[in-house]
């Protein structure tokens, strides 16, 4: 059979779950490319660009947080972790540093597959996409770019970024509740630390607003969830 799907790169040293995910992404269609340590899965990830990576935190030789800051610096490939460390501070430092998601070990087989397939579905494309203009910044939808105002800088995001923006931005002035936002990114999952979504809201703040103290386009509806202030 030909594999026409995703190429999805996982990186983990444990043999028997490296195994357990190449088996069920191929039986999926997925092409899948394998590492067992850092330097390695940088190599492929040059070599081979692919669509999604699962990556391990605890890796001999370079970590998977410094894995995570290597990628970022030329890549915007989403980057899903799976990690032993069940820590809010690595959680954190991992999410900061540019991945996507953060799943913690042991996890079921069908929660990970479900989140891989969020992070890789494509959304709300279409040539009538509307150009959402913040104080901030200018959301294309179509073309899936940000650039900030007046200047017209653009702004990089990650895939995660990315998909929260273009959701508040299709809700320009409503409230968007968290449930909503775990319910796009990551299938629903009720067993999302709410701390994904607050480190995530962070980056973009300060990456979009002049005063990422004082925001003024992403702002937080306490207890209820998250809204984009337009115009």
């Amino acid at each position: 059979m030909t594999v026409s799907g995703p190429t999805v790169l996982v990186v983990d040293d444990d043999d028997q779950l490296r195994r357990a995910l190449d088996i069920n992404l191929r039986i999926r269609e997925y092409e899948v490319l394998l590492a067992s340590d850092g330097a390695e899965a940088l190599r492929l990830l040059a070599s081979h660009r692919p669509d999604l990576v699962i990556l391990d935190l605890g890796l001999p030789g370079m970590d998977g947080v410094e894995v995570i800051a290597g990628a970022r610096g030329w890549s915007s490939v989403p980057i899903m972790v799976l990690s032993a460390r069940d820590q809010e501070v690595d959680k954190v430092a991992a999410l900061d540093a540019g991945a996507d998601d953060y799943l913690t070990k042991p996890f079921g087989m069908d929660e990970a597959l479900a989140r891989v397939r969020a992070l890789l579905r494509r959304r709300w494309h279409g040539e009538d996409d509307p150009v959402v203009t913040t104080s901030c910044v200018v959301i294309d939808l179509a073309r899936h770019e940000v650039s900030a105002t007046p200047e017209g800088q653009p702004i990089h995001l990650t895939p995660t970024e990315w998909t929260i923006l273009e959701i508040l931005a299709r809700n320009a002035g409503r409230l968007v509740t968290r449930d909503a936002l775990v319910g796009e990114l990551w299938g629903g999952s009720q067993a999302i630390d709410p701390s994904a979504i607050r480190v995530h809201l962070s980056n973009l703040r300060r990456k979009l607003e002049q005063d990422p103290t004082r925001p003024c386009c992403l702002r937080t509806e306490q207890g209820m969830g998250y809204r984009l202030q337009a115009g």
